[in-house]
C-alpha cells in the first residue's frame, strides 16, 4: 500500500502549463503553472530560462492575458475552486495586485485586452445570475460598462484595433451560437452569421487591412472549418477545411499574414501554417506532442507558441522560431519520481456501436487480458484525448486496463456527432456503453468478471448510468461530481448553465419525465457493484446534492458505497494534496475491487 500511495503521489505531482501571453516586446511570456503545487501566474524568457513566479495566493488561478502596453498582467481566480472566478489585474513584477471584479458569489470570464491596454473584456453575470454578459472595464478607472447583454452567454472573442467594434459570441445552447459584430459605442450589432440551427462559430478574429472576420465555424457543414465572414454580415466565405479533420483553434499574426490552423483528427492534434500573403495553401508541420491546446503568435509575428502535451509528456510550453524553424522547449513541468518513458502509450482503436455508428476510443494496454477501467469523459460535448492522465498511469501500474472511449456526443468529429445524445436520443449514448463492453471483452483485453466504470462531470453521469443499465457487467464504479438526477441539476447548478442545458438534456418545464427516466438516481435498486462518489464541497456547476443522493441511496439499499468530499474544491480537483488523495482513492478502490 506504501508503494501505491508513493506511486500515485509521484504520478499527480506532475506539473503543467497552460495561457500564454507574450509580453508587447515578445521577450516574455505570461502563463499559468501549477509549478508550486497550486495553479499561479509565472513568466518566462521567451528564449527560455529559469521562471519567475507573479502570484503566490490561495487559490487557483485560471488564465493570464498580458496588455498590450506592458503594464498589467490580467488573471482570472477561483475562490475555493468554485465557478464564481474573479477577475484581478497586477504588474508583471507581482506588485499592485487589484480585484477588478466585485467579488461574492458572481461569475467572471476573462476576456481579451483593447488594443491601446485601456480596457479589458469581461463576461459577468454581475446583473442577474441567469445570463453572462459582456462588459468593457476601464482600467483606470475600474469603471463597468456593458457592451453586450443576451439571454444566455455572451463573450467578446476579440476587439478591432481601432476600438471600435467588438467581436462577440452570442451561446443560446450548448452546440449553437450567434456570432455578431458590437459596436463598443453603442449602435445596431451586425449578425455575422446567419443559420439553422445547430452551429458553432468560435474563436473570431479581426483580419487586419481587410473588412473580414475570422474564425472557426461549422454554419452549412458537418466539420470546423477557417471561415471568413464580411463584416457588413454580408455573408461566409470558406478559406481552409479538411473532410477528416475539424479545426479546433487558430492562431493569426498581428499583421494578419500568417495563421497556424490546430486541427482535430480523432483527438489527435495536426498543426498547419499559412502564409495568407503568398500562398493560402497551408502546410503541415510536425509537432512535438499529440494534442496542442493553445496557439500564439508573438506581437511582431514569430516566434509561434503552443501548448503540447501527450500521454507520456506533461502540458508544457514550445515555440517555433520561423515556418523553416526547428522546435524549442521552453518549460519543463516538473516529474519528480516519474519516468515519463516507462509510462503507458495508448492506441486509438475504432469500433461498432449497436446501431452500427462508428465510435473511438483511447485503449491503455497494461498486459494480456485482465482487469480493466472504462474512462467516460466529461461534457457531454468534451473529448477524450491521449494526454497524460495521473489516474490512469497509476491503474495501469497495478496492471489495470483503461478504455476511454469517445461515445456518441462528444465533440471533435462534428456536429451531426455530437448531437446524437440530445434529449431523448440519450438511451443511445448510454447503449454505447454496452457497445464498449462488449469490445474490449469481445477482443481479448478485458476479464468479463473485472470491469470497472469511471469519470468526472458528465462522465460520472455515465459511470452511474452505466452501473444502472448494466448491473451485472461492472465490479466497481467511481463517480467524480457527477450529475445523477437532472431534475435537481437544473434547480441548483449555476441559472445560466441551465439555460443553455436544456437542448442538450431536456426542458425540466416540458420534458421532466424524459428527464426523469434519463436519471440513474431513480434506478439505484439496479446497482450491485461497490461505488467510490468524490465531489468538491464548493462546485455549483454540478452541486453537492448531486453526491449526496447516490451516497444516500446506496446506503439506503445496502451497496457498498465510500464518499470523499473535498471543502476546498469546485468542479474538479485542482490543489496538488486534493489530485494526490483523489487519485490514490480512485486506483485503490479499483486495486480492491477489481483483484
Amino acid at each position: 500500500m506504501a508503494a501505491l500511495e508513493d506511486s500515485v503521489a509521484a504520478l499527480a505531482r506532475i506539473g503543467s502549463c497552460r495561457s500564454p501571453s507574450f509580453s508587447p516586446d515578445g521577450a516574455r511570456v505570461a502563463l499559468v503553472s501549477n509549478l508550486g503545487g497550486l495553479p499561479q501566474v509565472w513568466t518566462v524568457p521567451a528564449a527560455g530560462g529559469w521562471p519567475g513566479q507573479v502570484t503566490a495566493l490561495d487559490d487557483p488561478v485560471g488564465e493570464v492575458r498580458w496588455s498590450p502596453d506592458g503594464a498589467w498582467l490580467a488573471f482570472s481566480l477561483a475562490p475555493g475552486g468554485g465557478m464564481n472566478q474573479q477577475v484581478y489585474l497586477v504588474r508583471p513584477d507581482g506588485r499592485d495586485l487589484r480585484r477588478l471584479s466585485a467579488g461574492g458569489r458572481d461569475n467572471n470570464w476573462l476576456g481579451p485586452w483593447a488594443h491601446d491596454g485601456s480596457a479589458l473584456a469581461v463576461s459577468s453575470n454581475r446583473e442577474g445570475a441567469g445570463a453572462m454578459d459582456a462588459y468593457l472595464v476601464d482600467v483606470a478607472s475600474g469603471q463597468w460598462r456593458r457592451l453586450a447583454a443576451g439571454r444566455n452567454v455572451v463573450r467578446v472573442a476579440d476587439l478591432s484595433p481601432d476600438g471600435r467594434w467588438a467581436a462577440v459570441a452570442r451561446q443560446v445552447s450548448r452546440g449553437d451560437n450567434d456570432l455578431v459584430l458590437v459596436p463598443t459605442g453603442g449602435g445596431e450589432e451586425v449578425l455575422l452569421t446567419p443559420h439553422t440551427p445547430p452551429a458553432t462559430s468560435q474563436g473570431a478574429r479581426f483580419l487586419p487591412g481587410s473588412g473580414d472576420v475570422l474564425c472557426a465555424s461549422n454554419v452549412g457543414r458537418d466539420r470546423m472549418a477557417l471561415v471568413a465572414a464580411a463584416a457588413d454580415g454580408s455573408g461566409l466565405r470558406t478559406l481552409i477545411e479538411r473532410p477528416d479533420a475539424e479545426l479546433e483553434t487558430f492562431a493569426l499574426s498581428q499583421d494578419g499574414r500568417w495563421g497556424a490552423l490546430v486541427w482535430n483528427a480523432a483527438g489527435r492534434s495536426d498543426l498547419s501554417l499559412v502564409d495568407f500573403a503568398a500562398n493560402p495553401t497551408p502546410a503541415a508541420v510536425a509537432t512535438p506532442g499529440a494534442v496542442i491546446t493553445e496557439a500564439r503568435f508573438a506581437p511582431g509575428g514569430w516566434p509561434l507558441a503552443i501548448v503540447t502535451a501527450g500521454a507520456t509528456a506533461p502540458a508544457d510550453l514550445w515555440m517555433l522560431d520561423g515556418p523553416d524553424a526547428a522546435w524549442r522547449q521552453v518549460t519543463y513541468s516538473a516529474h519528480p519520481g516519474v519516468d515519463l518513458a516507462a509510462l503507458v502509450r495508448p492506441e486509438l482503436a475504432r469500433f461498432a456501436a449497436h446501431d452500427g455508428l462508428e465510435l473511438t476510443g483511447w485503449l491503455y494496454r497494461a498486459g494480456g487480458r485482465g482487469p480493466m477501467v472504462l474512462s467516460f469523459h466529461g461534457g457531454p460535448e468534451g473529448q477524450e484525448r491521449p494526454t497524460l492522465n495521473p489516474t490512469y498511469q497509476a491503474l495501469l501500474a497495478l496492471g489495470i486496463s483503461v478504455f476511454a472511449p469517445n461515445v456518441r456526443g462528444s465533440g471533435g468529429f462534428g456536429k451531426r456527432f455530437v448531437n446524437l445524445d440530445n434529449g431523448a436520443l440519450r438511451v443511445d449514448a448510454i447503449r454505447d456503453i454496452g457497445a464498449c463492453l462488449d469490445f474490449v471483452v469481445g477482443e481479448g483485453i478485458a476479464d468479463p468478471a473485472r470491469v470497472g466504470i469511471m469519470g468526472g462531470s458528465y462522465g460520472g453521469y455515465m459511470t452511474m448510468a452505466g452501473l444502472t443499465e448494466y448491473p451485472d457487467r461492472f465490479a466497481a464504479g467511481a463517480n467524480l461530481y457527477g450529475v445523477v438526477n437532472f431534475e435537481t441539476f437544473f434547480r441548483h447548478t449555476e441559472p445560466w448553465m441551465a439555460a443553455i442545458s436544456r437542448v442538450e438534456y431536456g426542458d425540466p418545464d416540458t420534458e421532466v419525465d424524459m428527464l426523469r427516466r434519463l436519471s440513474p438516481v431513480h434506478r439505484l435498486d439496479r446497482v450491485r457493484a461497490p461505488v467510490l462518489v468524490l465531489h468538491g464541497a464548493n462546485d455549483t456547476n454540478v452541486p453537492v446534492v448531486e453526491a449526496e443522493q447516490v451516497v444516500a441511496g446506496l446506503r439506503e439499499r445496502g451497496v457498498a458505497v465510500e464518499y470523499i468530499l473535498f471543502p476546498d474544491e469546485g468542479h474538479g480537483f485542482t490543489r496538488t494534496a486534493n489530485r494526490i488523495r483523489a487519485a490514490g482513492a480512485v486506483a485503490g478502490w479499483f486495486q480492491r475491487h477489481l483483484g
